[in-house]
């Protein structure tokens, strides 16, 4: 089982009993330091008293089981309002909403794509784009699927 998905397992009831809902868990060095960052979210957006409250109660139950051997810094988290989008929840919670989407290769000669997201599944998903145009695009051609935010 993968760090990420050991970390998970020992966490997530825990953060479900406290009303959040575990959107993803990503383990990865940054700026020399590995951390392990908890995605949380609930219903009006998560506070950073929220994140600490989360924080504290994992805390515990993480250097019980101690699945990392090595230092790392744990991290606690909102998503954020322009997280890239990966697995069936984040496409779910997406739906009907408008998308940024970066292309490896180029398809019907773009390799960037702004569209409504009007749905998907395991393997591909499908966008409304601003021309009216109907796109079925799988995800493995995806280097970036995101909201789009407009100011």
């Amino acid at each position: 089982m993968k760090t990420t998905e050991l970390c998970e397992t020992l966490c997530k009831s825990a953060i479900e009993s406290m009303g959040f809902e575990l959107c993803d868990v990503e383990y990865q060095k940054e700026y020399g330091d590995w951390v392990l960052t908890f995605y949380i979210d609930k219903t009006g957006g998560v506070t950073i008293d929220e994140c600490e409250a989360v924080s504290r109660a994992i805390e515990p139950i993480l250097d019980e089981a101690d699945p990392i051997e090595s230092e790392y810094v744990l991290s606690v988290s909102s998503l954020g309002i322009d997280r890239p989008l990966k697995k069936d929840r984040d496409f779910e919670r997406a739906t009907g909403t408008e998308l940024e989407i970066k292309l490896y290769a180029p398809q019907n000669g773009k390799k960037q794509w702004i569209g409504t997201l009007t749905a998907f599944d395991a393997d591909s998903f499908t966008v409304e784009t601003e021309t009216g145009e109907t796109m079925v695009i799988r995800r493995k051609d995806c280097a970036l699927v995101r909201p789009n935010i407009r100011f």
